[in-house]
């Protein structure tokens, strides 16, 4: 079987989460399928200078979220899953509910009743009620709601480290190693601070 892998972007602020997964995902032995709501292509406007050719040609096929005859739409174009990077909480809550009114959320729906992994990257803060409800119907249907939290013990040095660890520990729910992430060994083997950095202890 081919090894295939869908992506979907929503508007939630962090898109660059989806952006830099796509590039991850390059060198790797798998078929990526893409979709982008509209509102991650507001999203991609204020936060990056990405343009949509430049997502569509980091992935194997870009979808169009109207298009829900698509392949994606159905169960029986196999997959290992998707992930929703960044996850709104309208698109959360289109997932959560069962609304499949858009390709993004048809494809996240089939991932569910197909019992294939749907990892959800929600991007809100604070959370409302609702959201925490949601949160709390998806996980129950068998999604994993993975918010992208940074792993300070990595000590990254910079912002793009931060991603792609998060990222790698996404992946990592997939079986795939994106050699990205620094594994925590333990207290007596943690991660080093980078040469020419100050320790905490030295701050």
């Amino acid at each position: 079987m081919t090894r295939r892998l869908i992506v979907g972007i929503s508007g939630a602020s962090g898109f660059v989460y989806g952006q830099r997964l796509l590039q991850m995902l390059q060198p790797l032995d798998l078929e990526v399928h893409l979709v982008v709501s509209k509102s991650a292509l507001l999203t991609m406007a204020c936060e990056t200078h990405c343009k949509l050719a430049d997502l569509s040609a980091l992935a194997h096929q870009l979808h169009r979220n109207e298009d829900i005859g698509a392949s994606i739409a159905s169960g029986s174009f196999r997959t290992l899953g998707m992930i929703v990077a960044p996850c709104s909480m309208k698109t959360l809550a289109e997932i959560a509910t069962g609304n499949a009114g858009s390709l993004l959320s048809r494809a996240a729906d089939v991932m569910l009743k197909e019992r294939r992994r749907l990892v959800l990257l929600a991007r809100e803060t604070p959370l409302s009620l609702v959201h925490l409800r949601n949160m709390l119907s998806v996980t129950e249907m068998g999604a994993i709601v993975a918010p992208p939290v940074p792993a300070f013990y990595a000590r990254p040095k910079d912002l793009d480290e931060m991603v792609e660890h998060t990222l790698g520990r996404v992946l990592d729910l997939f079986d795939i190693d994106s050699q990205t992430v620094r594994r925590w060994a333990g207290t007596g083997s943690r991660p080093a601070a980078d040469a020419g950095s100050r320790s905490i202890e030295s701050a």
